[in-house]
């Protein structure tokens, strides 16, 4: 079973945050979702989908957790995974977060950049600046970190002390996550997946970065460690 990084346990720095960023209060997050709920209704998209987006989207059985196909309805087409002009002039490599626009860019050659849909911290939990992608893991275990413990003291269960909640479909982390340091240490701060669609394009949860289980597992396959992550908004969505 993976674990957390053995830095969890130990009392971390707050991330850095970009000084000409206007920034709410920060608080240390635990990816869970707060206040969000599925729409009664999902939003009206046009038919058909394009078949190229359901296959993307499939379910995946061979998973070691079995990951059910995406409802695309559920979501809007502007958030689906996509190639695009790269709107970040950083170097290829480089992870890019748009918290304007709730879009994670991983920069490529030739000035393109593959685009994913994201969900955010809620206002108060939101963050900005510059770190490393240093780890990374498949089916994490989620371990809450003692701040979000003492607000929602139910999650003691799944404290460092006992041993974190184990990986599958419910754990807040998805299929996968990727873990953001600076200086060396564990902000705390992840990109992970979820199987909530109505939460992308949002900011419903408490700080990290959440992709669809689908994206997840692609940037995961594509993102080497360590790699340079910038989060950030003010960036202009390229089609």
């Amino acid at each position: 079973m993976a674990t957390e990084p053995n830095s969890l346990h130990r009392t971390r720095r707050q991330f850095l945050t970009l000084a000409a960023l206007p920034l709410g209060a920060l608080v240390l997050p635990g990816c869970t979702t707060t206040g969000a709920t599925p729409p009664a209704t999902a939003p009206t998209v046009d038919p058909p989908i394009d078949p190229n987006y359901r296959s993307m989207y499939r379910a995946m059985p061979e998973e070691r957790f079995p990951i059910p196909a995406v409802d695309l309805r559920k979501i809007e087409p502007r958030f689906y995974r996509q190639v695009v002009r790269d709107p970040t002039g950083e170097r290829p490599g480089t992870v890019v977060v748009d918290t304007d626009n709730y879009f994670l860019y991983l920069v490529r050659e030739n000035g393109e950049a593959l685009r994913y849909g994201v969900g955010l911290g809620r206002q108060g939990f939101t963050w900005s600046g510059k770190g490393v992608i240093q780890w990374k893991r498949p089916w994490p275990t989620w371990t809450p970190p003692a701040e979000m413990i003492r607000r929602q003291p139910e999650l003691e269960r799944f404290s460092a002390e006992n041993g974190g909640q184990a990986p599958g479909l419910s754990n807040p982390l998805g299929a996968r996550a990727l873990y953001i340091f600076q200086d060396g240490l564990d902000t705390l701060y992840r990109l992970h997946g979820t199987p909530e669609v109505w939460t992308i394009g949002k900011a419903v949860s408490s700080g990290c970065v959440r992709l669809l289980n689908q994206d997840i597992i692609d940037l995961y396959a594509r993102v080497l460690t360590p790699s340079p992550i910038l989060v950030r908004g003010g960036l202009v969505a390229s089609a």
